[in-house]
């Protein structure tokens, strides 16, 4: 039916557009967990603590964790996304196609 065709196109409009926005966040995260790392890694900072140290990690150090888990789910969801777009797409259906391309390029625009 007409209606069931312009609800796909628009869901695949929009699932192009959430994986570009995920794209961008991923992008943004990695910025935030390169400006987490300290600024110069020495040879001391990079040892294992010893067992009469009090220190176990430093903050930077769990941020820096937290931010690469952080991107992690950030690259299995842009996976999924990506996967689920070329599944439609792969249906030969022209219109689905072009809801595709305007997806990824009205995510990418804004």
């Amino acid at each position: 039916s007409p209606a069931g065709m312009v609800l796909s196109v628009l869901v695949i409009l929009l699932l192009s557009v959430l994986y570009e926005a995920v794209k961008m966040g991923k992008a943004v995260l990695l910025q935030r967990a390169l400006l987490a790392l300290p600024r110069s890694l020495s040879q001391e900072a990079l040892t294992q603590p010893q067992e009469g140290d009090s220190r176990d990690s430093s903050p930077a150090q769990g941020r820096w964790f937290w931010f690469h888990v952080g991107q992690t789910l950030f690259h299995v969801l842009q996976v999924v996304l990506g996967y689920m777009v070329m599944l439609a797409v792969m249906s030969y259906n022209a219109w689905i196609f072009l809801g595709a391309i305007a997806g990824s390029t009205l995510g990418y625009f804004m």
